[in-house]
């Protein structure tokens, strides 16, 4: 398994200023991060945002949660994306990041805390169900996309 020990990460909460920071770790996520992206994320009200870092301050781990609140419901965190380097898994470092934002979501008042995933990926659903989450049967999301709009002329 290598020498990764996930007790010798630091969890890091991102604020805005921290667009370099959250930049440097786009090979963590689907895609390029964008600075603009990055700042407008970090900026925003109801997001929040946690890097694992390795000892030497790389980025190896990052969870985002986004706060949603409905009017006869109250307020529950959206766990929005959670992505671990392929040789930090298996270590612990999703466990601490779903950790540390459960913790966050807790202090901000929120209910509970959710989210979606594929029902074959059972990677993610062994990391859920060990940091107590339910799994819910017979779920299906659903996603609308739409076109990219043009700027302006």
């Amino acid at each position: 398994m290598g020498g990764h020990d996930a007790s010798k990460i630091t969890l890091r909460r991102l604020s805005a200023g921290d667009e370099e920071r959250l930049v440097a770790a786009s090979p963590l996520f689907d895609g390029p991060v964008t600075p603009d992206l990055a700042r407008l994320f970090l900026q925003r009200p109801g997001h929040h945002l946690l890097l694992a870092e390795n000892a030497a301050g790389a980025a190896v781990g990052f969870i985002s949660g986004v706060e949603t609140t409905h009017p006869d419901k109250g307020t529950e965190m959206f766990l929005y994306e959670l992505g671990v380097a392929e040789e930090w898994r298996r270590r612990g470092v999703a466990s601490r990041l779903i950790g540390a934002l459960a913790d966050i979501a807790r202090e901000l008042g929120c209910y509970g805390m959710w989210t979606g995933t594929e029902s074959d990926n059972d990677a993610a659903l062994a990391t859920y169900r060990a940091t107590g989450a339910a799994i819910e049967p017979g779920t299906t999301i659903v996603v609308y996309n739409f076109p990219p709009r043009e700027a302006p002329p």
